[in-house]
């Protein structure tokens, strides 16, 4: 799978997330800061990533979030993971 391609995924999963009102507004806002940082091509790829997985991180553990927002945000994880520079 091409690095594009990944990234697309990743952003099309995020506004999934960020659209979707059973899940927490913080979460939602975060998953829309993100589609914003991975599409910023000022920074390499690799770098976009780490930043948004950081904040991912994060997210995943918020005990209010619903486990299918759980799901998927460790699924753009994983994608991400494997975008390096």
């Amino acid at each position: 799978m091409g690095e594009v391609t990944q990234l697309k995924q990743a952003v099309d999963l995020l506004r999934k997330l960020a659209e979707d009102k059973g899940v927490p507004r913080n979460i939602r806002k975060l998953a829309s800061e993100s589609i914003v940082v991975l599409n910023d091509s000022r920074f390499s790829v690799g770098l976009r990533a780490a930043n948004v997985i950081s904040k991912l991180d994060e997210a995943s553990l918020d005990p209010n979030a619903p486990l299918f927002a759980r799901t998927l945000i460790w699924q753009i994880i994983a994608l991400l993971e494997q975008l390096r520079d």
